[in-house]
């Protein structure tokens, strides 16, 4: 079977040291972060050359992209943890734009996402994962871990299986769940694009952007309500 053209295999013999050491996941992600970086300092330039950084600017732009993505992001957090999940919105924020703009590069011909592998989503269930143990363990100190003991100290044994196999499976869950879809999203559309080359495609280019943004939003708001039930009073 013939393998597709990516930019990754025509780029890989011309890469500097270390770069062509790694993965097309581990290249493509670190493409991702560059994009982010370069998104960032663009719209840090138009806060800074903005006479009222309150308003926003009349034109469609970097930075009200931005905005509107941060806001979706506060609605989020706002609706599950309420206004003091706020302090967390820098950690949601950075998942949900780069998962985002990870799938959206798997939009572009040639460019495989990394939320595609397995692996690289692990690593992003892997962050989720420590961070709200570490919330939990700073809103509640050493009581937080009486969550994994039930309710009766006779069957704690029980429930310390169960409930350390619950949260094992949680960034497992996110990655197989993200990579599934995002995996089976990018082989319809290289099949179809093979396919019919023109029209077709278009459908699902469409398509493929509504499941990037979806699978973007489910990632952030299972991060959400993992971290609001870290950190929540009611154990």
């Amino acid at each position: 079977m013939e393998h597709p053209f990516t930019w990754y295999s025509a780029l890989h013999p011309f890469l500097p040291h270390p770069l062509n050491l790694l993965s097309e996941p581990s290249f493509t992600a670190l493409l991702v972060m560059a994009l982010l970086i370069g998104l960032a300092y663009r719209f840090l330039r138009s806060v800074r050359r903005a006479s009222d950084p309150a308003v926003p600017e009349e034109q469609l732009s970097t930075r009200n992209v931005l905005e509107l993505l941060v806001e979706i992001v506060v609605g989020l957090s706002d609706s599950i943890i309420g206004k003091e999940g706020r302090k967390y919105v820098s950690l949601f924020g950075s998942l949900f734009i780069f998962i985002l703009l990870a799938n959206f590069l798997g939009l572009v011909p040639g460019f495989a996402p990394p939320t595609s592998y397995f692996y690289s989503n692990l690593g992003l269930g892997l962050v989720v994962f420590c961070a709200y143990h570490y919330f939990g363990v700073r809103e509640h100190g050493l009581h937080y871990f009486k969550q994994f003991m039930g309710p009766m100290l006779l069957l704690a044994p029980l429930f310390i299986v169960i409930e350390l196999a619950s949260h094992v499976f949680r960034p497992i869950s996110l990655s197989i769940r993200l990579f599934g879809n995002m995996f089976g999203d990018h082989l319809v559309l290289e099949i179809f694009t093979d396919l019919t080359k023109v029209v077709i495609p278009v459908l699902f280019y469409i398509l493929g952007s509504l499941v990037s943004l979806i699978q973007a939003a489910v990632f952030t708001i299972l991060s959400v309500i993992y971290v609001a039930m870290a950190i929540s009073h009611e154990h």
